[in-house]
């Protein structure tokens, strides 16, 4: 695959500071295209599919035409979604992390207009919203046109699938003649053809169409873990399979720097590989993983280009990958000349769904598993040694040490079974700390949709103001009868938005307890909590919902006055 670097793409120096801080290394193939095609001021048509990295393809170039010093609206991105919006809004203010002035605004139904109201008039420069509440702020002359000189549609066709044409429209109608319109859609229907000839001007055509790929045989498993213990999962995996040779993969260079450090902190023989080393450090670290000197190598999948070692026995996504494309090179990095091989992924809420669509394009098959207990591991060790022990008999004269031991044991007060025991213990090294594991069972992928949440979208169209809920399930203790809340179309769980986040240094567990604490329910049943800078979103079950929205009405958390409510309108 051809590699192009963010230096090439004639990017302001401020914005590749952002995004190297980031990790990324280079531009995917929609972002290679797309950047240099806006940066010209060409209207564009944009057709790739979601998590190939749209958002920086029209982010990076979008931050580095508004101008900072015009506290004036300068650009629209349009989105289906309240919580599209707020990614989106999120991931440009990291992009203009070091462009000072510019001020990015997510607006949306269900939160309070006259708060949004007050943030336009303070001198925001882009706006990310729906298209229902960008015409809501047009009607109060809120959001004036007159200085706007970019729109974005993002997930355009599915925004016209949810009922937003009519919007779209009346939108694209108000802004200025002179204007660049960026449309970005994974399909092009008709209508959205019919939209891009009436309000674009002979618009370039980027497309990005993935090839069809051919999966090595390698076993593959997942895990659904929590970022915290990721690295321990790793651990149980490698104790417990002890491949020779292994190679991870992280999608940032701190991640890889971060995971070396845990990994050698532990014990394991780990070096990283990434963009930032020079060649003579490469060639350092590539020979010592040949050698067998270092066991795990952590690197980015730009830096894993050039590994071409056939004893490699097992690889770790531990990211998942932006691109299906990269999961197809980092499997098989495994499974070479013949042999055979494992690749273990690590998915964290929401990445289950991508993983689900890397399994759908590359026809293959990706097992679920539960993450192996500390008693596994422990059971695993003892017979690994307890097998070594058993080739030293056989080849070793013991009589010597055997003399030592009966001594020993007529000297103390205890067996030679319990000596044995602690001598085991020993050579087993240190026991870990066992950890929080979810308690839901593993899932497979195929069965995804009947979970709830995503994937319900490929059963038919959610209405306008539907969300787009997140499947989980919780396994909950109550009155001596274990209950299952699964969310999704059974309704059993109920989306909460809540008006408080990381920037008023609030934790989950501050939101957690406020939520049980003041609406009195068990905290075991509070689903998942994602936490943004400005916001929060709580799963409950549906039951509970009305409770705990009443009850946060007088809660205050870390002194911030809390106001809760169903996402997107949510029943």
């Amino acid at each position: 695959m051809d590699v192009t670097k963010f230096e090439e793409l004639q990017l302001d120096d401020r914005i590749i500071r952002a995004i190297t801080e980031m990790g990324f290394e280079e531009a995917s193939p929609i972002q290679a295209q797309a950047i240099p095609v806006v940066l010209e001021g060409r209207d564009m048509i944009g057709q790739a599919q979601t998590g190939t990295g749209k958002t920086a393809a029209f982010g990076l170039p979008l931050l580095q035409k508004v101008d900072p010093k015009v506290k004036k609206l300068q650009a629209i991105v349009l989105l289906p979604t309240r919580e599209l919006a707020i990614q989106v809004a999120e991931e440009l203010r990291r992009f203009a992390k070091f462009m000072h002035g510019i001020k990015v605004l997510p607006v949306y139904g269900g939160q309070d207009i006259v708060r949004q109201i007050r943030a336009l008039k303070d001198g925001t420069q882009i706006v990310v919203g729906t298209p229902g509440r960008v015409m809501d702020h047009m009607r109060r002359k809120t959001v004036k046109m007159d200085h706007v000189h970019t729109v974005v549609l993002d997930e355009a066709d599915e925004m016209l699938n949810m009922g937003f044409l009519e919007d779209m429209e009346t939108i694209l109608s108000q802004l200025l003649e002179e204007r660049q319109t960026l449309m970005f859609s994974a399909t092009m229907p008709q209508a959205i053809a019919d939209i891009a000839k009436k309000f674009q001007k002979d618009p370039v055509t980027v497309r990005v169409i993935k090839k069809e790929l051919t999966v090595p045989k390698v076993t593959q498993y997942y895990y659904e873990v929590k970022p915290r213990t990721k690295v321990e999962v790793m651990c149980r995996l490698l104790d417990l399979y002890a491949p020779k040779l292994s190679v991870a993969f992280c999608n940032t260079k701190k991640q890889v720097d971060e995971l070396v450090d845990e990994l050698q902190g532990r014990g394991y023989f780990a070096e990283g590989l990434h963009g930032d080393l020079k060649q003579i450090q490469r060639d350092r670290v590539m020979n010592s993983f040949r050698n067998g000197r270092t066991e795990i190598l952590v690197a980015t999948d730009v830096a894993a280009r050039g590994i071409d070692v056939d004893d490699v026995e097992a690889v770790f996504n531990y990211d998942i990958p932006q691109d299906d494309e990269y999961y197809v090179h980092r499997i098989g990095r495994t499974g070479r000349a013949g042999r055979t091989g494992i690749a273990f992924s690590f998915v964290v809420g929401r990445e289950v769904y991508k993983l689900r669509d890397i399994q759908r394009y590359c026809k293959t098959k990706i097992i679920p598993q539960a993450v192996p207990s500390l008693d596994d591991i422990t059971e695993i060790k003892a017979e690994k040694i307890l097998e070594q022990a058993g080739c030293v008999m056989n080849e070793m004269d013991l009589s010597p040490i055997v003399h030592i031991l009966e001594k020993k044991l007529l000297e103390e007060d205890y067996t030679s079974l319990e000596l044995a025991a602690a001598l085991l213990r020993m050579h087993m090294g240190e026991s870990n700390e066992d950890i929080i594991i979810d308690s839901r069972p593993a899932r497979s992928l195929d069965d995804l949709d009947s979970w709830g949440g995503r994937g319900s979208r490929d059963k038919g169209r959610r209405g306008r103001n539907d969300a787009s809920g997140r499947g989980k399930s919780r396994r909950v203790k109550a009155s001596e009868k274990v209950y299952d809340y699964i969310a999704g179309e059974g309704n059993s769980m109920a989306r909460l938005f809540l008006n408080i986040g990381k920037a008023q240094k609030v934790t989950p567990g501050d939101i957690l307890g406020a939520v049980a604490g003041e609406s009195n329910i068990p905290g075991k049943v509070v689903g998942s909590i994602d936490m943004y800078d400005g916001y929060t979103f709580v799963e409950v079950p549906n039951e509970y919902a009305d409770t705990v929205i009443q009850s946060m009405k007088n809660a205050r958390i870390k002194g911030k006055g809390v106001h809760a409510e169903r996402a997107n309108g949510r029943k």
